[in-house]
């Protein structure tokens, strides 16, 4: 799932909001701090699929970045459309239209959490179980190299985790927020996001979260921890022609 710019919400006027980092957050991140992920043909980049399904566009692609797109993914391949406003060529499916929010630190209460415990690479089979069991949205085995993962275990188990996802140069998007449904209503969920904030705020970066307009709860939640709507979005995906 990932996002495409729609109207600015208390970001300033467009002009100047023009050239910010979280208008095209993924083309930012991948010509930025995730450039060593980038895989690239001309203007176009992706992570590599067993990273992130995200693909990024220049915020006003030509025809020939909608070919090197094409080149890039294959005849088939899904293509999600990561800060992208114009629409996909004639003959391309739209598979993806869903409403969305971004959401900014405003003033959130940054705190440690003594059971969170930083995920590595021998934690990522019990994390894509999580993901599967909860779905969050996209993860997949090479995820926890985007950024720093926390999870919280009760017993041994892993039920509930949160981590970095997109690095736009002085941001970094908090995502994989999950809790199995056992142990929800637990706060875990909110101890483990102020955790990963508080990991970003160390590094002098800005966290920021996406979630679907329909999440009214979850969008209450991160609201109520301080962060705050900077703009609508739309989560968008299309399908090369075969």
């Amino acid at each position: 799932m990932t996002t495409g710019s729609d109207t600015e919400e208390r970001g300033g006027s467009s002009a100047s909001s023009a050239s910010h980092p979280l208008d095209n957050p993924a083309y930012a991140a991948l010509t930025g701090p995730h450039a060593h992920l980038a895989e690239r043909r001309g203007n176009v980049l992706r992570y590599p699929a067993d990273v992130s399904p995200f693909v990024a566009l220049p915020a006003a692609p030509t025809e020939q970045d909608w070919a090197d797109i094409a080149a890039l993914t294959g005849p088939g391949g899904l293509v999600p459309l990561a800060g992208v406003t114009a629409p996909a060529p004639a003959g391309w499916e739209t598979v993806l239209d869903l409403p969305g929010v971004q959401l900014v630190d405003d003033g959130v209460a940054v705190a440690p959490d003594p059971e969170a415990v930083r995920l590595t690479a021998a934690d990522v089979p019990e994390m894509l179980a999580l993901v599967e069991r909860t779905r969050p949205g996209p993860f997949h085995p090479r995820t926890i190299e985007l950024g720093a993962y926390l999870g919280i275990r009760d017993h041994g188990e892993l039920v509930a985790m949160a981590g970095e996802r997109l690095h736009p140069p002085g941001w970094t998007e908090i995502s994989a927020v999950c809790t199995d449904v056992a142990h929800r209503g637990r706060g875990l969920a909110t101890r483990l996001v102020l955790a990963v904030a508080l990991g970003i705020r160390a590094r002098g970066e800005t966290p920021f979260m996406h979630a679907a307009a329909s999440n009214t709860n979850a969008i209450r939640l991160y609201e109520s921890l301080g962060f705050r709507l900077r703009r609508r979005v739309t989560f968008a995906a299309t399908r090369v022609p075969e």
